[in-house]
C-alpha cells in the first residue's frame, strides 16, 4: 500500500515538473535567457580550444589596441586579447555566482527548516542572531570578509555567502511555518516519523522548488557582487581574467580606451539580465494562479 502511495506521489511530482517546464518554454524572454546562459557555459568550457589567444599572452605591438581583424575586441593595457580573456573569464564569473548561490541555498534551507520546525526558544535565538547579522549591509559585510581573508576564488565565494545566509534562513523559516500546518505532516507524525525525517524528507522537497526560483536571480546578484569586489581590489586578482577584475584593470583608461571596460561590462550586464529573466520565468511558471 505504501509503495502504491509513493508511486502515485512520484508521478504527481513528475507531472507538475513537466507542466512547469511547458509554462517556462512559453516564456520567450526566459528562454532567451536560458539560451544565452547555455552559450556562455559552452564558451567557458571550450575556451581553451576556441579562444584565439592565450589569455595571459602579451602582444607588445598591440598595447591598448582597439578592435581589429587581428584582435576582434581589442587588447588591454598589457597587450592581452580581450576576447580570449572574456571567454576564459566566463568560467570564473559563472562559477563564483553559481557556487555562492548554491551554498547560500543549502545553508539557508538547512538552518531555516530547523528553526521553523522547532520554533520556541530555537526560533527566538536564531531570529535575533539574524536581526543582528542583517543589520550589517551585505555589501559591507562582503567587503569586510574579503579584506580579512584576502583575494582568491574561495575567499570571494565565502565573503558573498556570509552576507546572504540571514535572508535565506528567514525566507525558508517563513515557508516552513506555513508548511508545518499541512495535513501530510500530521500524517507523518502519526506514523512516528522522526523530526529529521519529517523536515528533510517530507517538508524540504516542497520548499526547495520555491527556493530555486529565487536562487536563479541570486546567481546574477552574486556575479554582480563578485565583480564589485574585484573592481575595488578585494575579489579576484587582476591577473585572473575575471570580468570584474578586467573592469578594474581598465578603469584608468576609461576615457582614452573605453573598449577595455565596455566589453567586460557588457558581459556582466547580459549575464545578470539573463539570470534575472530566468528567475522571473520560473516564478511565473510555478505560480498556481497562472494555471489554465
Amino acid at each position: 500500500m505504501s509503495d502504491a502511495v509513493a508511486m502515485k506521489k512520484k508521478r504527481k511530482k513528475q507531472n507538475q515538473t513537466v507542466e512547469i517546464l511547458k509554462r517556462l518554454a512559453k516564456n520567450k524572454l526566459a528562454m532567451a535567457g536560458v539560451v544565452i546562459i547555455l552559450l556562455m557555459l559552452i564558451l567557458s568550457v571550450l575556451a581553451p580550444i576556441i579562444a584565439p589567444y592565450d589569455p595571459a599572452a602579451m602582444d607588445y605591438t598591440a598595447l591598448k589596441a582597439g578592435p581589429s581583424a587581428k584582435h576582434l575586441l581589442g587588447c588591454d593595457h598589457l597587450g592581452r586579447d580581450i576576447l580570449s580573456r572574456l571567454m576564459y573569464g566566463a568560467k570564473y564569473s559563472l562559477a563564483i555566482g553559481f557556487c555562492s548561490a548554491m551554498i547560500g541555498l543549502f545553508l539557508g534551507v538547512f538552518f531555516g527548516c530547523i528553526v521553523g520546525y522547532y520554533g520556541g526558544a530555537v526560533d527566538n535565538i536564531a531570529m535575533r542572531i539574524c536581526d543582528v547579522w542583517s543589520a550589517i549591509p551585505s555589501t559591507l559585510l562582503a567587503i569586510l570578509v574579503s579584506t580579512a581573508l584576502g583575494n582568491g576564488f574561495m575567499n570571494t565565494i565565502l565573503a558573498m555567502c556570509i552576507g546572504a545566509i540571514p535572508g535565506s534562513v528567514r525566507n525558508t523559516r517563513a515557508m516552513v511555518l506555513k508548511e508545518r500546518q499541512m495535513e501530510y505532516l500530521e500524517a507523518a507524525k502519526a506514523m512516528n516519523c522522526s523530526k529529521m525525517k519529517i523536515m528533510f524528507k517530507h517538508m524540504m522537497p516542497n520548499i526547495i522548488s520555491f527556493k530555486i526560483v529565487g536562487t536563479a536571480g541570486n546567481i546574477g546578484n552574486s556575479i554582480m557582487m563578485a565583480a564589485n569586489l574585484s573592481f575595488i581590489g578585494l575579489g579576484m586578482s587582476s591577473n585572473i581574467p575575471e570580468w570584474g577584475a578586467m573592469c578594474a584593470a581598465a578603469r584608468n583608461y576609461i576615457m582614452t580606451e573605453p573598449h577595455m571596460i565596455i566589453f567586460p561590462g557588457l558581459m556582466i550586464l547580459i549575464t545578470v539580465l539573463c539570470f534575472n529573466l530566468l528567475g522571473d520565468g520560473l516564478r511565473d511558471a510555478m505560480d498556481p494562479k497562472l494555471k489554465d
